[in-house]
This record gives structure tokens, sequence and C-alpha cells, in this order.
């Protein structure tokens, strides 16, 4: 049995696999819920699938006429979703705890992908739903943004944000708080000072979530739909952004940097460039 958890312990499952569709979802609805590059799931055999605790945590936000998608109410890590008719759980893969045997299949979305974010594995890519689901993607309004300002929002669109100023740097971090609190492989998280962001509507529906033991780590969220947000750290002076979250390219004028490999989800491979530190970035 593998067991999953969300960040902040209330949401608790195991499921007994064997995994199977696994991919790397790159769509505006999954990166906006994640506040990641993208998302990674699997589906397994429901008839494995069982709740450890906190199923009154979990709220659940109709994303589209077909779909809903599930969050925990205090920390926003996001929750497996159950599909009877197909006797299927389609699990977060970043909240699993532990090594997982998982073979990533393939990239799926990819004319959704983010702007900013290159895909550099070899794995097959499909511009919306591979032929064989039999599915297509939900079209979503194109949402308006001014010239010259990086903006953001949350999934709904109920809380969004602009930033005046130039991003100060981009890291990918895979720590497991990270994983955790993002539900996906990493987190990618771009920091602007404090002075050159503000909130244009909205900010009074976030949600705010600290780790107990932990020094700075914590997690903004949007209660109604549980969009990843940015979070404002004023001890810092600065605020760090979700990118899954922006609507424009943040157009980060430095490399942006790998931190925590030594915590690495085993099922993810970093085949990029850009520069990698085993902890903390010095």
């Amino acid at each position: 049995m593998t067991q999953g958890a969300c960040l902040c312990g209330a949401v608790r499952y195991e499921v007994a696999g064997p995994f199977s569709m696994a991919i790397h979802c790159h769509c505006s609805m999954c990166r906006k819920h994640h506040g990641s590059a993208f998302a990674t799931f699997a589906s397994a055999p429901l008839m494995g699938f069982r709740w450890l605790g906190g199923q009154g945590h979990i709220v659940k936000y109709q994303s589209s006429v077909q779909g809903e998608r599930a969050f925990c109410k205090r920390c926003g890590s996001v929750a497996p979703t159950l599909i009877k008719a197909m006797d299927l759980v389609i699990i977060p893969v970043g909240n699993l705890l532990g090594k997982v045997d998982l073979p990533v299949a393939r990239h799926v979305f990819v004319g959704s992908k983010a702007p900013w974010y290159e895909i550099t594995d070899s794995l097959p890519q499909h511009e919306e739903y591979p032929p064989e689901f039999g599915a297509l993607g939900v079209a979503r309004p194109e949402i308006q943004t001014r010239p010259g300002v990086v903006a953001g929002s949350c999934l709904c669109g109920q809380v969004a944000y602009e930033i005046a100023g130039s991003a100060l740097r981009m890291r990918h971090c895979h720590c497991t708080r990270c994983r955790r609190g993002r539900s996906a492989a990493h987190a990618t998280n771009v920091l602007y000072k404090l002075e050159d962001f503000h909130f244009t509507r909205g900010e009074a529906q976030l949600s705010d979530y600290k780790l107990p033991d932990a020094q700075f780590f914590a997690v903004a969220f949007c209660n109604h739909c549980g969009g990843e947000m940015p979070r404002v750290s004023r001890e810092r002076g600065f605020v760090v952004v979700p990118t899954g979250s922006l609507d424009t390219d943040p157009a980060v004028p430095t490399p942006a940097v790998h931190i925590f490999t030594g915590s690495k989800a085993n099922w993810f491979d970093i085949t990029d460039h850009f520069e990698q530190f085993e902890e903390q970035q010095m």
C-alpha cells in the first residue's frame, strides 16, 4: 500500500495500485489549481483506495461541466478524485509519500503550456488529450491583462493580482513540503519585492496556512476554488508567487535554479540545464 497526505496531514489515504496512465498535465486549470508549471496525475483501481482520515476537510469546486476539483480546506493541497463510473481514483502524485514505482508516460495539453516553461525530456507530447482518451478539452474565456504589468488569478477568477516591478528570481523547489503543498513534482515560485505587488480583487477570500514547525514556509490559496495564490512575506519584504497562477510571462531576468534536489521525487527526472542545489540555494 502507498500512502498519501495533504500538506497539513488532515487528509490521508492509501492506495494499493497498480498505478497507470501517469501524465504531466499542462492545461491552464491544472496550473492554476496546483500553482505549478504542470500537475502530475496517476490512476489506480478504486477498489484498492481507502480514506484514512480527513474527508470532512475536503472542499470540492466544479471547474467545468464535466469535472470537479477537490482540495483540503486547511492547507489547499489537491485531494484525489474518485470516478466510480470508471472504477478509478485519480491521484495527485505529489502527495504520495515515499518512493513510488511510477513511470510517467506523457505530457498532455502542451498547447496550453506556460510560455516560460520548456519541456526538455523525451516523453511523448499531446496538444490536448491523447486520442485514445476519447475526450475534448474545456474552452476557457480569455483573461484580460494590461500591457507591461505581470498579472495573475486563481482558478475561479475571484482572486487576482498585479505586479509592477521586475522579478527577483525563479526557483524550482523539490522539497517534500513544496511537493505536498503544490500536489506536484515540484513547486515553481517567482519572488517579487513587496512594494511592487498588490491584489486587485478577492484578497479577503484567501486562506493562509503556515506549517507549525517551519520558520517561514506557508501557502496561500483561494478558499472557493483551491487555486494556489501568492503569499506575502512581510517579515522578509517580498512576495512568493506560484507560477501556475500567472496569466502573463513573468520575464525573469536570471535563469531559474533547482533547490532541494536531494529531496526530489524519485519518479521525476530533471533534464534541463539549470543549476541544481542539494538543499537551499546559497
